[in-house]
Parts: structure tokens; sequence; C-alpha cells
């Protein structure tokens, strides 16, 4: 039996992602982070990782990245492998997992869905036939209105991959309003809407002379992303020390 940790856990994704364990018969929650108890979850809460006595094998987060310095003080020192989903981390938090990363295993990922992953995969490929060829690139995608970062991680982490098959020589612009001036060939536009009840959307454009060629994923439920988190907690069980990513999850099921 795999013995879980929620962090943020009384939050709407950590709802999501206690009724999905709740249906494997291998793994269960044994214990949740989170500033607010709600009191209805099925094991007990706690108000930071500090205060926790429970033995667990893997931690789930999608909580804040407030949260980041004590869960990884945690998972270092308890020696538990930690599946981090949530988004927005600045350049100083990413280096704080990658030096925990050295004492404990840590899979991140800016989106734990399936199809994104994959989708990750299709552009690198894509990029290397359309950029060579003059296509410009762009990136629309889309949230709720509840979402404070923007753009988004799956969209900076889509445009890393294209530039990853590209050697790096892309810059990301985010805002046009501020310049009169024609885009660059070495640039990738990326675009942020907000609104509503959007679960995600992403939308990958490759733009040339006469044609367009578009990558797109929809989500619509959050279950695909806590089923990913999931999969990744059951592939981070025993794992050594190391940074992961879903597409490690990924080849392993494949």
């Amino acid at each position: 039996m795999i013995k879980v940790i929620m962090s943020g856990c009384c939050g709407h994704m950590g709802r999501v992602v206690t009724e999905i364990v709740g249906e494997w018969q291998d793994m269960e929650i044994v214990a949740g982070f989170d500033v607010y108890d709600s009191g209805d979850r099925p094991y007990p809460v706690f108000a930071s990782p500090a205060e926790c006595d429970v033995d667990a094998d893997v931690v789930i987060d999608f909580s804040s990245v407030k949260a980041l310095d004590g869960l990884l003080a945690y998972c270092v020192e308890k020696q538990v492998p930690a599946v981090l989903c949530t988004t927005g981390y600045t350049d100083e938090q990413l280096g704080s997992i990658t030096e925990a990363s050295k004492k404990v295993a840590i899979l991140r990922s800016a989106n734990m869905s399936l199809g994104i992953n994959l989708l990750q995969a299709l552009l690198k490929e894509a990029a290397k036939v359309l950029s060579p060829a003059g296509f410009d690139v762009e990136i629309v995608e889309k949230h709720h209105n509840r979402k404070l970062d923007a753009p988004s991680g799956t969209a900076i982490a889509l445009a890393d991959s294209i530039n990853e098959a590209m050697d790096g020589v892309y810059e990301y612009t985010y805002d046009r309003s501020q310049e009169k001036k024609r885009r660059e060939q070495s640039e990738i536009g990326i675009s942020s809407v907000r609104g509503g009840t959007i679960v995600g959307e992403h939308e990958v454009i490759f733009a040339g002379l006469d044609e367009v060629i578009t990558f797109g994923h929809t989500a619509y439920s959050r279950s695909i992303f806590a089923k990913g988190a999931v999969q990744a907690a059951a592939f981070l069980k025993g794992k050594p020390a190391g940074y992961y990513g879903m597409d490690d999850v990924i080849r392993l099921n494949g």
C-alpha cells in the first residue's frame, strides 16, 4: 500500500485527488497539509508539514507557491519524495527545488496530464521542420477567472519544448502593447485569457506563408491532472534522489 500525504488537501484539486485515490486499491491518503482545515477530510490535516507526525511514502502537492519552503524542508528531512503540481514558482524557488532533488526524489511538472506531455513531444518534432521554414510561433492559453499566475506554467512548458528543440534561439514575448514594431522571427508570443470556469485550453500556432498549423489541448475536467499526479506518486515511491518529470512516468508506462 502506497501511503500519500496530500498537500493542499482542502483545496479543489486536493479534493479531486482524494476522491481518485479512494478508488485505487493499492494507495491511500494518510494525512493532509492545509492552512485551512475544512474538517471534512477522512484523514488528519496539519497546518504545516513541520507539525506532521504521520509516516508516508510520497507527498502530492497541489497547494501554493508560498508553501514550498516548508514542504521541501519536510521532504528532505523525512526523506519523503514529492510530486509538485503547483505552478507559478519563481526562479529562486525553482533553484530550491533543484537543490532539494539532490537529496530526495522530486517530480515536478507544469501540467500533469498525459495529453499535454505528449503534445510537448510532438511540438519538438514540429518545430524542427517548421521553424527553419520561417513559421512564426504563437501560444494562446485560457483558464478560469480564479487562476493567479499568467501565463500558465503549461504555456511556458510548451514554449520551452519548442525552444529546446531549436537550441534556445527563441525569446518569449508576453505583451506587445508597449512597443509598436513588427514581431521578430526569434520570438514566441504567449497570450493569456482568464474567464469563467475554463479548466484549461492551450493552442500552439505555427503561422507560415499562406498556411497555418495548429496544435491544441483542452481539459474538460481537473480530474485529468489529479489522475496524472496519482500515477506520478505511484512511480515516485522508492525512487532515489533526483529531479523527475512526467516524461519519466510516461516512459515507464509505455
